[in-house]
């Protein structure tokens, strides 16, 4: 008997991404192994999605990420059809047990809205539970609808409403942690790298202070607002409209004064070996972090690539590292130049052994297929 699930990954991006994207990187990551598991996987996506699966739905040829650039009233269709199509399919079907949502907002209401009947929905929480509040405040799944979190942290900063419908947490993984304990460790080079979208609660503002002030260098790579590289950001930039982007604004006002190509270089997003080389050859990376990061996608790939990470404990990052063996976590940030200086110390080979027992795919796809089997309520095989 199989067990098909409806993985609904959004319109925005195809999976794999083409680069940047954390949601879609996840199901990309998840997908194979689920289908390893022996369920059967339907992907609702876009059609330049190229990830292998037993059925492609897509209501859009390509990924609509542009539109998220555009004001509210022009681009708040894009999602609604894309999860109209979704709710057809799960009517018109009678063979999907499932459906795995990873939309925000509307993926959750518009499946909670359908007939008591209709098929189980779990939901995947991959944000910041304190947006949307008018939603989670006062959500009722009515018995069909379940949620998990990417870390216990995030769902302890739920609302009591949307916290009753949780049936538990699943870390994020990475293809990287897969026998990571037997790649050859390259030589370390002394530079701080942070990796992720440049933003305030990211606190790349203080990381490349106290990269000055401490003398270390530092390598701030990924993307400022919509612009992945430096020549698309200074193009940009010709247009005083760009500079509208709160994370432009950020950049402009914070960041880009104290990076001067020497002590502070950015490089735009990177992808493939050439991030992996970037993060594997560092000292260190670093998580100066002003908000509760819900994921930490960034802390499993780089304890995958044997290294530690230094940062601020606030969401899950004590979840994730083992203080004092897999990275040096502190809650006041006058204290991260002496950790940048004592995480000379810590040994890559614990760190890339932490990653290939806690964060392979396999891990993570065993753990949804428990959920799974949960809000089927049979088992899955």
């Amino acid at each position: 008997m199989t067990f098909t699930v409806l993985v609904n990954a959004g319109p925005w991006l195809p999976v794999p991404p083409r680069g940047y994207g954390g949601i879609e990187n996840i199901i990309a990551t998840l997908v194979p192994e689920l289908r390893r598991l022996g369920v059967t996987v339907l992907l609702a996506s876009v059609g330049t999605s190229t990830e292998p699966v037993d059925e492609l739905l897509a209501p859009f040829s390509d990924g609509q990420f542009g539109w998220l650039q555009r004001p509210y009233n022009q681009a708040n269709g894009v999602a609604t059809a894309h999860q109209a199509a979704v709710v057809r399919a799960v009517r018109q079907r009678d063979d999907i047990d499932l459906v795995h949502d990873h939309v925000e907002a509307i993926g959750l209401a518009m499946l909670a809205a359908m007939e008591p009947s209709a098929t189980p929905v779990l939901h995947t929480l991959h944000w910041d539970l304190g947006k949307h509040p008018e939603l989670y405040g006062e959500f009722d799944g009515g018995g069909r609808v379940s949620v998990n979190g990417v870390s216990a942290a995030q769902l302890r900063r739920a609302p009591r409403a949307l916290r009753a419908h949780a049936i538990g947490h699943v870390h994020l993984a990475t293809p990287l942690a897969v026998e990571a304990e037997r790649r050859p460790i390259p030589d370390r080079a002394e530079h701080l790298v942070m990796l992720g979208r440049i933003t305030p609660g990211k606190g790349q503002d203080l990381g490349v202070r106290l990269a000055h002030e401490t003398g270390f260098d530092l390598v701030l790579a990924g993307p400022v607002g919509p612009y992945k590289q430096p020549d698309d950001l200074a193009a940009a930039l010709r247009d005083p409209a760009a500079a509208n982007n709160p994370d432009v604004r950020f950049w402009r006002e914070q960041v880009a004064p104290l990076v001067d190509g020497s002590r502070v270089r950015w490089v735009g997003t990177l992808t493939g070996a050439d991030r992996d080389t970037l993060v594997a050859e560092a000292r260190a990376m670093l998580a100066p972090l002003r908000w509760e990061e819900p994921g930490g996608t960034f802390v499993v790939e780089s304890l995958a690539l044997g290294t530690p990470v230094v940062g601020t404990a606030r969401g899950c990052l004590p979840e994730l590292i083992e203080n004092g063996r897999t990275g040096l976590l502190t809650k006041s940030e006058a204290e991260l130049a002496d950790l940048v200086i004592a995480a000379g110390k810590l040994d890559p080979a614990e760190c890339r052994h932490e990653a290939a027992r806690r964060f392979t795919p396999a891990v993570m796809a065993e753990r949804y297929v428990e959920l799974y089997e949960e809000v089927a309520g049979r088992p899955v095989g």
